[in-house]
């Protein structure tokens, strides 16, 4: 049996209209052959009736100190009544579908509620249905313990659901539908000339998730990529084929040299950050430096983009928990300089990997553009540069242009 998985998210359920057309694209993998398996996320997004955050709302009307357990039973229920109504909708039109629950479905995680990860995938009972021509229906983002308890996996949870269940069935391809038309090589909102990417490798993908690429989720290509499944980013509303997800040898499948092909594959950034800068004492820096970052771990704080030397310590946080990390700091003595309002941009590529020259041209593009860069760092894919919001914008397209124009 062809087994094809399909996730919908909430945007693509929000009205019976938008259901019609998920349907329609359903019932079109039938006719072309395939076994659908279908991972749904709750409707809508933010207030909207039925959307996770709604349902949250109810209880935190009565207190904000939601227990996991109890929270997780709550945010089920919008996959559940997503799914009931999908499933509806796919039998009116003449077509036999049966609704699962993430329990159901064999999807058994730990136990650590509001964020739990995937233990393994039962598949038993998706098999049955399917062997009995039914269009198998599945809520996304939930799953349950080997003790019973229901369970939620956390941001992108409908994502990892739908790539699990690709790999539990060897399934011909994961597609991940959504209201955009795939991963584009930059933001078009900032970018008005991003194009539209044909194929990228599951490396490429998973640094643009983590550095800003809200398409899809990390967690989902990495289990994705454990057996080479596929994984495809189209639009619901509409036929074009999307972004194909796969490995290296796909992506760059007849090119001589890969690092002539493309060198930068897309350009991303995050928002919301804010620099940090420590001078160093002229006697025994580092037992400093253990200070700093053990002092700021043991408050819970994230720290990114370090850059440390015996002269300075620097570093990034969310913007949101900059003023805790300059208190922590100044208690342990220390005179941080901060610097808020910054972005982190990045350069993203495998075709990047020993090509000499892309910083270079990184930094001849942003100098040509008045961009000053206030921190650097690079991995054998990513190259990634630190500026301030009011450059975000010419940073982003400057890069564009350098290497993706």
């Amino acid at each position: 049996m062809k087994y094809i998985v399909q996730k919908f998210g909430g945007t693509s359920l929000n009205t019976a209209e938008l259901r019609e057309q998920v349907a329609a694209k359903i019932i079109h993998a039938v006719k072309e052959g395939y076994h659908p398996v279908v991972v749904v996320s709750a409707m809508g997004r933010g207030g909207e009736s039925y959307s996770t955050d709604s349902l949250l709302s109810l209880a935190y009307e009565v207190s904000r100190e939601i227990p996991g357990r109890e929270s997780d039973l709550l945010m089920s229920c919008g996959e559940v009544i997503s799914g009931v109504v999908l499933a509806a909708t796919i039998r009116g039109k003449g077509f036999p579908a049966v609704f699962l629950t993430g329990s159901q479905a064999g999807i058994i995680t730990d136990d650590n509620f509001n964020d739990a990860r995937i233990r393994r995938v039962d598949p038993q009972i998706i098999l049955e249905h399917s062997r009995l021509g039914k269009i198998v229906v599945v809520a996304g983002f939930q799953g349950v313990t080997e003790k019973g308890e229901i369970t939620t996996l956390g941001r992108g949870g409908s994502d990892t659901t739908a790539a699990a269940l690709g790999v539990a069935l060897e399934a011909v391809c994961v597609d991940i539908y959504t209201d955009v038309e795939g991963i584009m090589t930059a933001d078009p909102g900032i970018v008005n000339n991003a194009r539209l990417l044909e194929t990228i490798t599951y490396n490429e993908i998973c640094q643009l998730a983590h550095e800003g690429v809200k398409v899809i989720h990390p967690r989902s290509v990495e289990i994705a990529m454990q057996k080479n499944i596929p994984l495809r980013v189209r639009s619901t509303s509409s036929d074009a084929p999307g972004t194909l997800v796969t490995n290296d040898s796909q992506v760059y499948k007849g090119a001589i040299d890969i690092t002539r092909d493309r060198i930068v594959t897309g350009i991303t950034q995050k928002t919301g950050i804010t620099q940090l800068k420590i001078n160093m004492p002229e006697t025994n820096a580092s037992a400093w430096q253990v200070r700093i970052f053990k002092g700021l771990a043991l408050a819970g704080i994230s720290v990114d983009f370090i850059n440390a030397s015996p002269e300075a310590v620097v570093f990034t946080v969310k913007d949101e928990m900059a003023q805790k990390a300059v208190e922590i700091l100044e208690n342990l003595g220390m005179q941080p300089v901060k610097r808020p309002g910054c972005v982190k941009v990045a350069a993203i590529g495998a075709g990047m990997t020993g090509v000499p020259g892309v910083m270079a041209g990184i930094v001849d593009a942003l100098t040509r553009e008045n961009v000053a860069v206030l921190q650097s760092a690079d991995s054998y894919t990513t190259i990634w540069v630190l500026v301030q919001q009011e450059d975000m914008v010419k940073a982003i397209s400057a890069l564009h242009q350098q290497f993706l124009d």
